[in-house]
């Protein structure tokens, strides 16, 4: 059996990435023996590059391979199209690599600075949905250099890839800023293996544990860390276990907002970008209301800071799913192909709109540095994709046919739930920006909520008022202060269908 060390290294791609990996490689031998780059451009097939062979055509010289079990495939073509990927994918296998790893998405290299330890499995979602846009990161970032900067929510799926990117932004400190201690430990000790591994520029890397529903650690915090700029992705997000909670959805996206935005406001921050989600639009379930009322808050205070003359920013970036955020479809359709099935998918027209998770943090930290105050931006999402489709192009990235190997099942739309989300609302109005898919949406009306008076009707249910005891943690009159402020989330409940396979 072949070691760590002696294992065969094939580099797919010979361009900046690729030679940087190599470059890596041969300095530090114990990664293994990088045997030949293998690329598609004619005018590299045939020459070297400090000694290492550039073989191609790709698929014709795969053919002639003889893999050993430790050979390993590296994609280093970071702004490769899905398609092109797709067609890699299935090359390599063929090839007999079991082993395939990539570099992530260009939004993620630094002006050819790419690193072994970046690499990772190839996974589904690299070959889902579209390509993501290709930003200048390093020119998006520069707003941040010597800057402090908080990201709440560090642990999460977004704001730790906001994290990994602000590697690259030269900020003086990165505060990780999270209520769970493992997710914090976590990415913590990643962006310092990552900055061992040479990604990135220096920062100094500070782990806050704290509680947003705290106000007076909120302002105490917020005083001690003279943060320059916040990125507030921190919210609990998953819709059916949030209308089963919804006292604590509230009380934690809500009231936890309130709380930043005021201790933000006091300790004057320069910038402060608020992440919300499609679901926001007209919301049916506590999870979107919640994040409306965020919405607005933010539009308040942008509005409050406007008028008193403060040197702050505030603005709002919305964006529908992303690929592979955890408790989402992607990771939960892994698990469920490699026990045997079924995939299970609430309906079989469902429709959602997608986005990787490094291009929509390119785009959040690119807002985040060209937005206005009080401005609200959204992420240009593409077209729509049906979950039945998704969940076939899974199954059949792990090598077996839908309904043949891999049954689909259907089990129905769940409280919160429906068919199609929207991006904006009839009152909103989309429009393009000088930012390629950054749009800027305008309200076409003052919105029909009073966020003062829900405001206040909510707090008494989340927060103990011995003069209103019977109305603390009451979901029921919760529901109902919902329904009467906010229209959409009095339609009736998502209609049930049966289990069924096999639809056509």
């Amino acid at each position: 059996m072949r070691t760590q060390k002696s294992r065969r290294l094939y580099i797919i791609g010979a361009g900046f990435a690729g030679r940087s990996l190599a470059n890596e490689i041969k300095s530090k031998a114990i990664f293994g023996e990088l045997v030949a780059f293998l690329d598609d451009d004619p005018e590299k097939i045939g020459r070297q590059i400090d000694g290492i062979p550039v073989l191609g055509p790709i698929r014709d010289v795969a053919r002639l391979l003889r893999m050993n079990p430790a050979d390993e495939a590296i994609i280093a073509i970071p702004g490769a199209s899905r398609e092109y990927l797709k067609e890699l994918y299935s090359i390599l296998k063929k090839a007999g690599f079991e082993k395939i790893n990539i570099l992530p998405g260009i939004s993620q290299i630094i002006e050819g600075d790419a690193h072994l330890i970046q690499t990772r499995s190839i996974d589904p979602q690299d070959l889902l949905g579209r390509t993501p846009v290709a930003i200048q990161l390093k020119q998006s970032l520069a707003y941040l250099r010597g800057k402090r900067v908080m990201v709440t929510g560090a642990g999460g799926s977004i704001g730790s890839e906001i994290c990994r990117q602000l590697l690259s932004a030269g900020a003086s400190r990165l505060y990780l800023f999270g209520h769970g201690e493992n997710s914090i430990y976590q990415i913590d000790r990643e962006l310092r293996l990552l900055q061992e591994g040479g990604v990135g520029e220096k920062t100094s890397l500070v782990p806050v544990i704290g509680d947003l529903k705290d106000a007076d650690y909120m302002d105490y915090i917020m005083g001690q860390l003279r943060a320059d700029v916040v990125f507030h992705t921190a919210a609990y997000k998953h819709v059916p276990m949030m209308e089963e909670n919804p006292v604590a959805a509230i009380e934690n996206n809500v009231l936890g907002t309130e709380n930043l935005l005021s201790a933000v406001m006091r300790h004057e921050v320069k910038r402060f970008v608020h992440i919300t989600t499609d679901k926001a639009v007209d919301p049916v379930s506590t999870y979107g209301a919640s994040k409306l009322i965020c919405e607005q808050l933010v539009m308040e205070a942008a509005l409050a800071a406007g008028t008193a003359a403060l040197p702050v920013n505030f603005m709002v970036v919305r964006f529908g799913n992303v690929l592979g955020s955890r408790g989402s479809i992607v990771p939960l359709f892994q698990k469920q192909i490699e026990k045997g099935g079924p995939v299970t998918v609430t309906h079989p027209e469902v429709r959602r709109w997608f986005m990787t998770i490094p291009e929509s943090c390119s785009l959040v930290l690119k807002a985040g540095g060209v937005g206005e105050n009080g401005k609200l931006y959204l992420l240009d999402m593409g077209e729509p994709v049906r979950i039945r489709d998704l969940a076939e192009q899974m199954i059949r990235f792990y090598g077996f046919e839908p309904e043949t190997d891999i049954k689909i099942e259907y089990s129905g739309l769940r409280a919160g739930e429906r068919l199609d989300e929207r991006l904006w609302s009839d009152d909103e109005e989309p429009r393009e920006t000088e930012y390629s898919r950054i749009l800027r949406v305008d309200k076409k009306n003052p919105s029909p909520v009073n966020i003062v008076e829900l405001m206040e009707a909510i707090k008494p249910i989340c927060r103990f008022d011995p003069q209103r005891a019977q109305m603390y943690r009451n979901s029921e009159l919760l529901r109902t202060v919902l329904r009467d402020a906010i229209p959409a989330m009095r339609q009736e409940p998502a209609v049930q269908i049966p289990v069924y396979t096999n639809v056509t």
